[in-house]
């Protein structure tokens, strides 16, 4: 699909009987790509809540885990509090360097509402720029996927803890598993720049 088949879209609820025959033509001419774009639904906030919780669940545990861990030091209050920081940081990374070149920005088509934020950072950038943009920023927010596993196994290599296993496991099992797997069928299945994503491209 095309940016400008995407941007030529009429919201459904301001549809007139004008504007219902513009959009059949503008489907008509459109090349055939245009026909596996996602429908034009608006997502709520609580839909982009939705959307959020895998990454707000390994944060979480992730901040957990480094209280666990070093506990025993006294500093395990700021290695959380800056583990949190680096999540919520890496979030607006994407929105600030990503999310401008993206066919979604400044819409609520953007499952994770990360575009309409993005729209209130910064201007819209070149949507050519969406996958080499992509590649180039997304290894920044790849470290929180990995630190508290790290550091949970270095912790359980010294002593054995149930409670660090359990939490370990239950943070892999999200961030691994869960977020990814709720990202593509959820947030990326439909949407009209998977074939150019590299998030899609992945395990293919």
């Amino acid at each position: 699909m095309t940016a400008g088949c995407a941007r030529a879209r009429i919201p459904h609820a301001s549809y007139t009987p004008g504007d219902k025959m513009a959009q059949n033509e503008l489907h008509r001419q459109s090349p055939p790509s245009c026909g596996k774009a996602r429908p034009d639904t608006e997502f709520t906030p609580a839909q982009e809540l939705f959307d959020n919780v895998p990454y707000i669940i390994m944060s979480a545990l992730g901040c957990v885990i480094l209280l666990l861990v070093f506990g025993a030091s006294g500093n395990s209050g700021i290695f959380a509090a800056l583990y949190a920081l680096y999540a919520a940081l890496g979030a607006l990374w994407i929105m600030v360097f990503v999310c401008p070149h993206c066919r979604f920005f400044g819409t609520r088509m953007c499952p994770c509402g990360y575009g309409r934020i993005a729209s209130k950072l910064r201007a819209r950038g070149d949507e050519k720029l969406f996958v080499r943009k992509f590649r180039r920023h997304i290894p920044v927010i790849v470290p929180l996927w990995f630190i508290p596993v790290a550091a949970g196994a270095y912790s359980l290599s010294r002593e054995c803890s149930p409670l660090l296993i359990a939490l370990v496991a239950a943070f892999a099992l999200d961030a691994f598993a869960v977020l990814p797997l709720a990202a593509r069928i959820y947030g990326c299945a439909h949407c009209s720049q998977k074939d150019d994503c590299p998030w899609m491209k992945t395990g293919k």
